[in-house]
């Protein structure tokens, strides 16, 4: 076996601890040294590693893969018999079994808590599960007796309003770029500068390096985030902070809003339930998806809202007319000047209730921010989903608190 080098950090994914944080910005080797140290783990027996995601539509060909370049690398394939969703050592029995939290039909966390004799359990890219109930009922199930249990998070740091950052680090008196041992809990942080090969050469490219100079250089809060992996405040400056997780409850008015994508951008739906009398609106993205067609559009449209009203982008009169043709019962927006400052006032004089599981939404509420002191204009970014849920907004509550407005 041929075993890639790991820096000192790594080593102590190996150690009795419970639970094992791993975070660091671009470059950093974290998802690497998880992967080796997993193969590892393999060739002792009775262990069953549940690898998760919170989105994996097909291990197969996206994480397995992955895994099998590390197998190579180590020189040790011909141990493994691999399928399209599991990784089995043959010398041990000991598997690495991959789903994901949330599939394209739906939630399977009960699947997952079903998964008897899951000795660690692995969430990479964690930081975008933003329910913490759902962790917790996956946590609870890796229990056996005879082997050590590790629960092992992998994901680039985000904002501290996150719950990983509130468990493991505020409650526990933690900094950001902590390495070390607290209680139960391991951290090990690394960055691109802890990327090496056994001789402390670089294992990154020369222009990649190039590239992270002239961030550190020209955009140091970039830096600091994205390339060292330190956890942000909430974005200075945010739109939106009327607003929190809670579970949809859709048995008040329904109404849905759409955003159209253009070149990179997604096309979005999202879904509103309007409580008036108590000035609250339950928000759920039920889909997010770039370079549609106009019959993916209205298929999905009908699909999730059925015959409910979609209130839509109206730069596109053409693309409406369409998938209205195909069966959607979407109409345009009305834009009028100041239309934006007052649908942003109108949804900032409610309480926003966001699904946990519209996890693109809590990133567009955590970066949306105005681009002047005075608040009169916010940034063109982080707001395809904003956008559409301001739509819907502004037709559901036309005439409850801000006047007439009209669909033609």
């Amino acid at each position: 076996m041929k075993v890639p080098h790991l820096n000192g950090n790594y080593n102590a994914l190996g150690n009795q601890s419970r639970y094992f944080v791993l975070t660091g910005g671009r470059g950093s080797g974290k998802s690497f040294a998880a992967t080796v140290f997993l193969v590892l783990l393999t060739y002792e027996r009775g262990h069953k590693i549940l690898f998760t995601r919170y989105t994996m539509t097909s291990a197969g060909s996206s994480i397995i893969p992955e895994f099998i370049e590390k197998l190579e690398m180590m020189e040790v394939i011909e141990d493994f018999r691999i399928t399209k969703d599991e990784i089995t050592n043959i010398k041990t029995g000991s598997s690495i079994i991959f789903k994901g939290i949330k599939t394209a039909s739906g939630n399977q966390t009960a699947a997952l808590k079903s998964l008897n004799g899951v000795t660690t359990f692995v969430l990479d890219e964690a930081e975008e599960l933003i329910d913490e109930d759902v962790f917790d009922k996956i946590d609870q199930s890796v229990r056996v007796k005879t082997k050590t249990n590790r629960v092992i998070l992998i994901l680039n740091p985000t904002t501290k309003e996150h719950w990983i950052y509130q468990r493991f680090y505020q409650n526990q008196g933690i900094m950001d770029m902590y390495n070390g041992i607290k209680g139960n809990v391991t951290y090990i942080h690394t960055t691109y500068k802890d990327n090496v090969d056994a001789n402390g050469v670089s294992n990154l490219s020369a222009s990649f390096l190039e590239q992270i100079d002239q961030i550190r250089l020209h955009r140091p809060e970039k830096y600091e985030h994205q390339i060292l992996g330190g956890w942000l405040n909430r974005a200075e400056g945010v739109v939106f902070t009327n607003w929190r997780l809670g579970q949809f409850d859709d048995s008040f008015d329904i109404i849905y809003g759409q955003d159209f994508g253009f070149a990179s951008d997604p096309t979005v739906l999202v879904k509103l339930s309007v409580d008036k009398r108590n000035r609250r609106i339950f928000i759920k993205e039920m889909y997010g998806k770039q370079a549609m067609s106009t019959s993916e559009i209205a298929s999905m449209n009908i699909r999730y809202a059925g015959p409910e009203l979609i209130i839509a982008d109206s730069s596109e009169p053409r693309l409406i007319h369409e998938v209205r043709l195909k069966g959607s019962n979407v109409k345009p927006t009305v834009k009028r000047s100041g239309s934006i400052l007052s649908g942003i006032g109108l949804l900032q004089d409610f309480d926003l209730i966001i699904d946990p599981e519209s996890i693109e939404i809590v990133k567009e509420l955590n970066n949306y921010v105005w681009s002047d002191s005075g608040k009169q204009r916010p940034v063109d970014k982080w707001n395809h989903r904003i956008d559409a849920i301001r739509y819907a907004a502004q037709y559901a509550l036309a005439n409850f608190s801000r006047g007439a407005y009209v669909i033609r």
